[in-house]
């Protein structure tokens, strides 16, 4: 007989598998029932594939009866809010199932029509970054933008290098249209975000690993996460890929790893800081793998779209790099929720603070990037336990995202949320630790929508909450020294 532990986290990871898989079904059979019956076989495959050989090995023993009931309530409400999620995704008129139905902001916002945008250009256009993609003719510059629109949605600027447009590129054959694609995208971004939460509990002791799957609803029932999903923000996306390819590495899989790898350093080039760590352990096969894809794909992009779209990043790199691409610092709400170390210029500016423009923002960066280059060469010459790896990956990666010019709440507490998680799951489940647990993720879960009124210096303390939070975890996951008796 199956024991309930094992029962309960196979059922909950069906149902949340169907739940992704109805949208993704209905973009490509442009059938919702279709998709129903899609997703009821996907549910139900997973749980029977799981339940015969379970991805992560559970430990009962590891599982306090506190915890077994946080994460019931934890799940149930998880497993609402990404269905929740999956009806707006279908019908956009539903908005009563969004994150935050009271905000226009949150309703009309999408990364990724960016990204549908630009890789529709691609094809014609010489310049997928040109301004006229994105914004209305008389957008003023010296005021909030004035995005296109793509249907009910704002259309974003396009802020990656081009060989991210090979994976919205080939979606596009699948599904044609902006609103299709926008219900596959979601279907997939749930997807490997869910993946890459098993693999890394997988990746640790049976006992670490039970507890970070059991508190990993938290990261699905947070605001940010819904953000996230709802807007078709890539960054959930990168992160999970950079944790299963470090995984990939450690199981020795260096080119399913390296493809990973190479693929979201290139689409985002923050993850770059994890090619350092692999040279700081001497991981040459998987550095060597890495590389060689990042070759392939670069000739890929050359082949797909021709050297135009190198040619006009370049000419727009310096900006990007420098915060000055973005338009979110002509609005003071987008400078108060920036967590970035950059950003906390402008956040000063916010407070009067006299020569906080992008000079100020750029010379902070500068002096923060020796610091993260230096804590991920000390991280990657350590000796390490492997429940302290991922909290190792985790926190290099939140170092990296760090020295953005612009890391808005929206997606910038998903990596210490699950962070939270995993770094949780080192320690006893005991009352007071996941008490602790509970308030912490309440803090990272501190979100404000731009289009609701509030002083934007006030928000700026508000989001200091969640900001330094974030990098108490991450010296925390660096710092951490597992006792033998923790798990």
């Amino acid at each position: 007989m199956k024991s309930r532990l094992r029962v309960f986290v196979s059922s909950s990871l069906g149902v949340a598998c169907g739940i992704f898989a109805f949208p993704a079904a209905a973009a490509l059979t442009d059938s919702r029932l279709a998709a129903a019956l899609i997703a009821a076989v996907v549910a139900g495959l997973v749980v029977l594939l799981s339940l015969r050989r379970p991805i992560v090995v559970l430990d009962e023993t590891a599982c306090s009866r506190p915890l077994a009931i946080v994460s019931g309530l934890v799940t149930a409400l998880a497993l609402v809010q990404i269905a929740r999620l999956a009806v707006f995704m279908v019908d956009p008129s539903q908005v009563s199932c969004s994150s935050i139905p009271s905000s226009k902001w949150e309703l009309e916002h999408s990364c990724l029509s960016a990204y549908f945008v630009s890789a529709q250009a691609a094809s014609t256009s010489t310049n997928i970054y040109d301004d006229a993609l994105f914004t209305m003719p008389d957008d003023d510059p010296n005021s909030i933008r004035k995005a296109r629109m793509l249907g009910p949605f704002k259309i974003d600027v396009f802020e990656y290098p081009p060989p991210f447009l090979l994976l919205p590129r080939a979606l596009l054959r699948l599904t044609p249209d902006f609103m299709r694609l926008r219900m596959l995208w979601f279907g997939l971004s749930g997807g490997v975000f869910l993946l890459a939460l098993l693999v890394v509990a997988r990746a640790m002791s049976p006992a670490a690993g039970t507890r970070a799957l059991l508190l990993s609803p938290l990261v699905w029932i947070s605001l940010p996460m819904a953000s996230t999903l709802q807007k078709g923000n890539v960054q959930g996306t990168v992160i999970a890929g950079v944790m299963l390819a470090m995984a990939l590495f450690e199981w020795r899989r260096p080119a399913a790893g390296g493809a990973i790898l190479a693929f979201v350093t290139l689409s985002k080039l923050y993850p770059g800081l994890l090619v350092l760590y692999l040279l700081a352990r001497r991981q040459w096969r998987a550095l060597a793998w890495t590389a060689g894809f990042a070759v392939a794909f670069m000739v890929l992009t050359f082949v797909d779209i021709g050297w135009a779209p190198y040619a006009a990043f370049l000419d727009r790199f310096p900006a990007l790099l420098g915060g000055e691409a973005f338009p979110a610092f002509r609005n003071p709400a987008a400078m108060a929720i920036n967590f970035s170390i950059p950003g906390l210029a402008f956040k000063a500016k916010l407070f009067g603070v006299p020569g906080m423009s992008f000079g100020a923002s750029k010379i902070v960066g500068w002096i923060y990037t020796p610091i993260a280059l230096a804590a991920t060469v000390f991280a990657g010459l350590r000796a390490q336990r492997n429940d302290e790896k991922p909290l190792v990956w985790m926190a290099i990666l939140i170092l990296a995202t760090l020295r953005s010019p612009f890391l808005p709440q929206g997606y910038a507490a998903v990596p210490p949320l699950w962070l939270l998680t995993i770094l949780a799951a080192t320690y006893l489940p005991t009352t007071k630790t996941l008490c602790t647990v509970l308030l912490a993720w309440a803090a990272l879960n501190i979100y404000w929508p731009m289009d609701w009124p509030i002083d934007p210096r006030l928000l700026a303390v508000v989001s200091g909450v969640p900001q330094t939070l974030t990098v108490v975890l991450v010296v925390l996951a660096l710092r951490r020294r597992q006792e033998p008796h923790a798990t």
